[in-house]
């Protein structure tokens, strides 16, 4: 029997309508996976997670309390109390944006300015999205120090991460900093640094000590960030997945981890091209106090020393016994003051007075009653922590 050739009911939406936007669908998820995908070896950031509909996600922190490993012989071996407990984290919120493009604005500007410009400028909007979240994400570091200067906060940044993680005895391989791009360059200078940009992001390699040197204007001035790459997590929602096609919801993604969900259509009731987005994903640490925060203090105050003084054997000599808390540098040393109470300002050169050499069993001629300030100085004499106390002496 010979098949009736009908024509098609108009405005039937055609397979060959379909293969010129599932192609762009393919394209734009693709676009945005190599971008985060450059963004991750960027960071060094290894261990995405993905969530599924109806999970939570959970970690477990273990804990242990050693008993004593002196175990005499043929006695029982007592055991180490292990505990482990559940650390639950915040979950996830599924974002959605849309977008339409009308068919007078094609008519007027072609598909070539209409659509797949509204498409870039989309996709980097989408993907700003992500750094910016992620950028609020680093400030909530828990780890937070206070520096005189650029030079110093990074290598305290980068210090205080260590000594966190080695406390931890957890070793720690690259470091990433984030720091302000002017204050970079400003403190760069006419120095020849290679500066790389990749998707928007400019950076360093292997500087002072740190992996990866993000340069972004969205850390604040006078602030440099340190978070060791395997304190990062990613965790998202995979807009694939099979259970929102349920809803008849069919997504594009593209790649190992599907971080985006894009979807365009023809709404021919509106004669709008209209595109979808769906994306759900948190950058989080595992430790928050591993990130750490340093500030620069661009008007530094003096530190507090804490002094304590013994009798150096009769009623006109002291000895200082200790000075805490320790030297902030190698090449500090510390001057001393005899009288009543001294006034020091922060940055003061203090090379004319007499020097102690730190020693607890060094005599000091005073008199009763009076007070000894003692500093801290920098290599330049310049006054870096205070602190006085009424010598001791015998009656």
């Amino acid at each position: 029997m010979a098949s009736i050739e009908e024509t098609p009911k108009t405005n039937l939406t055609m397979t060959s309508d379909f293969s010129q936007v599932k192609a762009r669908e393919i394209d734009f998820v693709t676009r945005f996976t190599k971008n985060w995908d450059s963004l991750r070896e960027i960071l060094n950031i290894m261990r995405p997670i993905r969530k599924a509909p109806g999970t939570k996600l959970t970690s477990y922190e273990a804990t242990i309390k050693l008993e004593s490993g002196d175990v005499q012989e043929g006695k029982e071996i007592p055991y180490s109390k292990a505990t482990v407990k559940p650390v639950a984290y915040e979950d996830l919120k599924l974002r959605k944006w849309a977008k339409a493009v009308s068919i007078e604005s094609v008519n007027q500007y072609g598909a070539a300015i209409a659509v797949q410009r509204t498409d870039e400028a989309f996709l980097n909007e989408l993907q700003t999205e992500v750094l910016d979240d992620f950028y609020e994400f680093i400030k909530t570091g828990t780890l937070n120090l206070s520096e005189k200067d650029f030079q110093m906060a990074i290598a305290m940044a980068i210090g205080a991460v260590v000594d966190k993680f080695k406390k931890m005895r957890r070793d720690v391989t690259n470091i990433v900093l984030f720091v302000n791009t002017l204050d970079a360059y400003r403190y760069l200078g006419a120095a020849e640094i290679s500066v790389q940009t990749t998707n928007g992001l400019t950076y360093l390699r292997n500087f002072m000590g740190a992996s990866t040197v993000i340069l972004s204007s969205e850390i604040d001035a006078g602030t440099v960030i340190a978070i060791p790459a395997d304190n990062i997590v990613l965790y998202y929602v995979d807009p694939g997945d099979g259970e929102f096609r349920q809803l008849g919801l069919d997504y594009t993604v593209q790649g190992e981890t599907n971080l985006l969900g894009f979807h365009a259509n023809g709404n021919y009731s509106t004669a709008v091209g209209e595109s979808f987005a769906i994306m759900g994903m948190k950058l989080w640490a595992e430790y928050l106090d591993g990130i750490a925060v340093v500030k620069v203090d661009d008007t530094p105050t003096l530190g507090k020393l804490t002094i304590q003084t013994a009798t150096g054997g009769d009623s006109t000599h002291t000895k200082i016994t200790s000075v805490t808390p320790a030297k902030e540098a190698p090449g500090n040393s510390y001057k001393y003051k005899l009288g009543d109470e001294a006034y020091v300002a922060y940055g003061q050169n203090l090379k004319s007075w007499p020097k102690w050499d730190g020693k607890a069993d060094t005599l000091i001629e005073c008199e009763t009653g009076q007070k000894i300030t003692v500093v801290e100085v920098d290599s330049d004499y310049k006054a870096q922590n205070s602190g006085e106390t009424t010598v001791t002496v015998t009656d």
